[in-house]
Parts: C-alpha cells; structure tokens; sequence
C-alpha cells in the first residue's frame, strides 16, 4: 500500500513533500493567511514534516496545510534518537516546541518512508475537524453603506487594574458577559475584499481575521514583527489590540462557532492577547467564547494572536 492510499490521499499518484517549509514559516504562509508566500488557491494542499514536542517523547508529524485548511496527517515512527538529537541541536525554536527536520531525519524519511517506504512506519491520525468555513457575507469596502458615527478608541498600550475594567465596559456600553452584560454598542464591519482582512467602520480599526496559534507574550510579539516585515495584507503597522478595541467586536449572541463574534473571524483564535498589561502584573486577554476580559501570565504559552490596524 502506498503512502497516499494509506492516507486516504489515493487521488493523489504521490505526495509532494515541501522540504522548504519550516514550523516557523507557518506564522508568514499560513497562519496569518498571507505573508512572506502568500498561498492564495484555497484548493493548493502543501505537505511538509516536523516535529511536535509539545509532550514528550517529541514525536514526528507529517501536515497538511492550505489557506484555510490544516490538519496532522500521521505519526512518523522515526528512531527517538535521531528526534532527539535534531531536537537538541536547534536550541529553543521560534514556535516554542515545533521544529524542523534536520538533514539526516530527512535522509531517513526518504529512504524508510517515501522510497517506497515502509508502511508500518506511518500512523494515520484520524481527524473529524472539518475545515473552517470563512466566507464573509459582509458588505464589501466599495458598498454603499448608511453613515455611522465615528468613535475614537484608544490605541496605545495601558497599564490597567482591575477595578478598572467595569468602567472600560461602560464608557462605550460594550457587551461583555461580567461587568456589562445588557450593553448594546452595535459595531458595523466591512469586508477589505483581500480575503485576510475586515474593518470595524464605528472605530475605524481594520482587523486581521485569522491570527496565529497558541504561544507566548514573547513570541506573540515576535509575530507582530513578522507580520509587519512581511507586510501583511499589504500594510506594516500591525499591532496587539487594545482591551476598548477588542471589546467593540463583541457580540451579545454567539456564532455557529461558539464565538461572541462576527462569523467572519476564524475560530482558531478563542482568546486573543490584548495590547494592555494588568497592573500590577500579568497580561489581559479578551475570550471570545466567554465574552469577556481577564488577565493572566503570558508564558507557558499565554495565548493566540489577532492583529489590528488603524485603517
């Protein structure tokens, strides 16, 4: 049995391993939708192997990525040795516990699975997350829309305590499942056409929709720098979020997926970091499935990543 027909790939004569992709580029390729490659055919499927250890013992993955599609297409049964060692010798990676295939795991993949390889040595990982559906159904930016008030949110990044935050909520009558449950601030949203972006109109912030995976405050800023190198979405002033920001998007009603948001937003980022720091330590977070704000540390890993704009 072949590697595809195994996999339930038998559509495909062979799998195209990209030996390229590296867990760090995923931030530029995949996560953001867009970036440094912009993958744009929502039908491209890319197969690369790394290896997670996130739990031990580090384990190799082989994945299947598109724009708006990913999942873990089986277990490499590599020797431990040899994962560890490719381990050990890149240090801490940029994902925190992803890593890249050295040369000689490589070399071994090649030999003990692709040419032609040894079945027993590939563990299918079942998996009946089905893709994400990400059409918009918003008006686009070109639309004739009734006019709205423009409101002025702040943008830099504060120092907040948590007495503060009842009275953060109320100022603009954002909902928010704790301190303001009845509030009514009605946001109106447009899509920018470039299948990555929206734009919140009432306070004139353009927001990334997808965002990255689970990580730290660190590395969450690491991303930001990325984000802006690569220009993302053709823009390079990304930034975190403020807490007044993030509430303008919440809705009082959850989505199909079980998010306090417009169903627009990917639902691979349930609570996001925010801008602001807690006071007197910590770091606030928005939690889109509860609706609401809360504070935590930021390793370990902290939390996933939206960017924003002002447009």
């Amino acid at each position: 049995m072949g590697l595809c027909e195994q996999l339930g790939l038998a559509s495909q004569p062979a799998l195209i391993i990209d030996w390229d992709i590296t867990p760090a580029d995923t931030f530029g390729i995949f996560e953001s939708w867009g970036g440094k490659v912009r993958v744009r055919n929502k039908r491209e499927r890319y197969y690369y192997f790394y290896i997670d250890a996130w739990e031990a013992p580090a384990k190799v993955l082989l994945m299947e990525r598109g724009i708006k599609y990913a999942r873990v297409l089986a277990q490499v049964l590599a020797p431990q040795a040899m994962i560890d060692a490719c381990v050990a010798s890149q240090g801490k990676a940029l994902l925190d516990k992803s890593y890249a295939v050295d040369a000689a795991l490589k070399e071994w993949i090649v030999k003990e699975v692709l040419e032609p390889g040894d079945a027993s040595k590939v563990v299918p990982v079942e998996s009946n997350i089905p893709a994400e559906e990400l059409a918009t159904g918003l008006p686009g930016k070109d639309a004739a829309l009734p006019a709205v008030t423009p409101i002025a949110l702040r943008h830099a990044p504060a120092f907040i305590r948590e007495e503060e935050v009842a009275g953060i909520v109320r100022s603009y009558n954002f909902f928010e499942t704790q301190h303001n449950p009845t509030g009514t601030f009605a946001h109106s949203l447009i899509d920018n056409n470039d299948g990555l972006t929206v734009t919140e109109r009432v306070s004139g912030v353009m927001w990334q929709r997808g965002g990255c995976d689970l990580t730290t405050h660190r590395h969450v800023a690491a991303y930001v720098q990325a984000q802006n190198a690569a220009a993302f979405a053709g823009h390079a002033d990304w930034r975190l979020p403020t807490m007044e920001e993030a509430l303008a998007l919440l809705t009082p009603q959850q989505n199909a997926k079980g998010l306090h948001l417009h169903p627009c937003f990917s639902r691979e980022q349930p609570f996001i970091f925010l801008a602001d720091e807690r006071k007197p330590g910590g770091y606030w977070f928005i939690d889109f499935k509860q609706g609401s704000v809360f504070w935590a540390s930021g390793t370990i890993p902290g939390g996933f990543g939206r960017l924003c704009r002002t447009a």
